[in-house]
């Protein structure tokens, strides 16, 4: 009896030993993302996923990031998507960005992509406010003619992206704090309050300039 449950104790034993092998190879190597990627005329070799894996890198996230790119035409390098995402970056939104402008016909380069997102900006918003501008209304400025008469002005501006021109420029906060600066420069500098409700267009030639 003692023999027997023995040998049932190391069957046991050998059985959950057996299981968590399977698991922990499946775990390094995501055969069906294998198979999904090879499907998808995306394919990424079984030791790149398991050296994914040792990296702390989500194969999931890189290959369907990859077989999204494919899919859309663009050929896409597993290595820089890892290197994006091990430098903080987002993967998804960069490829789905890239898809978008090349639909667009918008010349946005992987490496323009993922600076603009490591830079902190919004590349998928950007490429979408490119092809569809986005209007912007400031907030109720106050400010005080020379006659002394208080003016509260509003302001609606119309914001079109520029991709090339993106990293290191003005973002949304910017724009509405300096079209703010111009509000009130110009009301200001108008002799009377009657001058600029006469002519509101000096207000956007001041911006402008």
């Amino acid at each position: 009896m003692n023999e027997l449950m023995t040998g049932l104790a190391g069957s046991l034993g050998l059985l959950v030993a057996v299981i968590a092998g399977l698991a922990l190879l499946l775990y390094l190597v995501p055969i069906p993302l294998w198979i999904a990627a090879w499907a998808s005329g995306a394919y990424v070799g079984l030791f790149t996923l398991i050296a994914m894996r040792l990296r702390r890198v989500p194969p999931a996230t890189i290959v369907t990031a990859r077989i999204s790119a494919a899919k859309a035409g663009i050929d896409m390098s597993i290595n820089d998507l890892e290197a994006h995402f091990l430098a903080g970056g987002n993967v998804t939104r960069v490829v789905n960005a890239m898809i978008s402008a090349d639909k667009a016909n918008i010349p946005l380069p992987f490496q323009r992509a993922a600076a603009i997102d490591l830079a902190g900006r919004n590349v998928l918003e950007a490429v979408q406010m490119s092809v569809l501008p986005k209007v912007i209304e400031t907030p109720r400025i106050a400010a005080v003619a020379k006659d002394g008469i208080q003016l509260i002005a509003v302001s609606r501006v119309t914001v079109r992206t520029n991709i090339d021109r993106l990293v290191g420029g003005a973002g949304e906060e910017t724009i509405m704090a300096r079209v703010g600066e111009g509000m009130v420069s110009t009301i200001g500098s108008a002799k009377s309050h009657k001058d600029v409700l006469e002519n509101p267009d000096h207000i956007s030639k001041h911006i402008l300039a």
